[in-house]
């Protein structure tokens, strides 16, 4: 009986885990409405999906860890990230409700929209409130981004999945492109015809386009230099697209929402 009962209670308390993770992900982003459930026929990776009408679908809001590839190794809990959407997938019959963005495709073709079970429940959301991706916004397709932003929030507040090891990075210790999570201080804000450029010291250089301007707080903006900041997204090294100009930064990182710069202080 004493096993039986601590069996029990064990039971219990993983069942009562279980819904602790997956509720606040449900309070996060709201429901679209009832959308018809097309059946998944891969999950590449953690935010990617192969439906079976052929589409490439990756998923917007989140960016999730990289899988092992071209002789890289695979970053922490890439694999995590990929077995968890499939287990969201599956255990809503192998389908998922597709709700497109505004921009509706990428530049490699592939379908950019929000998944969503049959209740309701948005799979990018839930895969941050885990911690296993990086809350991401990219203009025009930027309807859930405050909802996605407290999901992330929430996994870092908690630090879980990636953020019990993922650290920011300073502007001196970028060496190389993709996606980063960079906390710093600003040097120097200026303002010309190519947008907003934001200094990060004599290495890196953070660019606002003028066409994703408007979605940036105009005050936030007029009083950054000194600020300690947070910024995220896909640094670009100009030294190899051979536009690096003298006395300029190699290390570019173009901000494509408001919601991919914080101040800190």
């Amino acid at each position: 009986m004493a096993v039986f009962a601590l069996l029990k209670k064990a039971s219990l308390v993983g069942a009562f885990f279980v819904s602790m993770v997956y509720l606040p992900a449900q309070a996060f982003c709201p429901s679209p409405g009832k959308l018809p459930q097309i059946k998944v026929q891969r999950v590449v990776d953690g935010d990617t999906v192969r439906l079976v009408d052929g589409r490439s679908v990756r998923l917007i809001g989140i960016d999730t860890p990289e899988l092992a590839r071209q002789g890289r190794a695979a970053e922490p809990f890439a694999e995590a990230a990929r077995k968890r959407l499939l287990q969201l997938v599956n255990a809503n019959g192998g389908g998922v409700g597709v709700k497109q963005g505004a921009q509706r495709r990428d530049r490699y073709g592939r379908t950019l929209a929000h998944l969503y079970d049959a209740a309701g429940n948005n799979l990018e959301a839930q895969m941050l409130a885990e911690g296993l991706g990086r809350m991401v916004a990219v203009a025009p397709n930027s309807a859930l981004v405050g909802c996605h932003r407290e999901a992330e929030s929430a996994a870092r507040a908690k630090r879980v999945g990636l953020w019990a090891q993922e650290r920011p990075l300073s502007a001196k210790a970028v060496r190389s492109g993709g996606f980063v999570l960079l906390q710093d201080r600003v040097q120097r804000v200026e303002h010309n015809r190519g947008g907003v450029w934001i200094e990060m010291g004599s290495s890196v250089v953070l660019r606002i386009a003028p066409q994703v301007l408007d979605t940036f707080e105009p005050s936030l903006l007029r009083d950054l230099q000194g600020k300690r900041i947070e910024a995220r997204g896909w640094m670009t090294d100009r030294s190899r697209q051979g536009k690096l100009k003298a006395g300029q930064a190699r290390w570019m990182l173009p901000l494509t929402h408001g919601a991919m710069l914080e101040v800190l202080r």
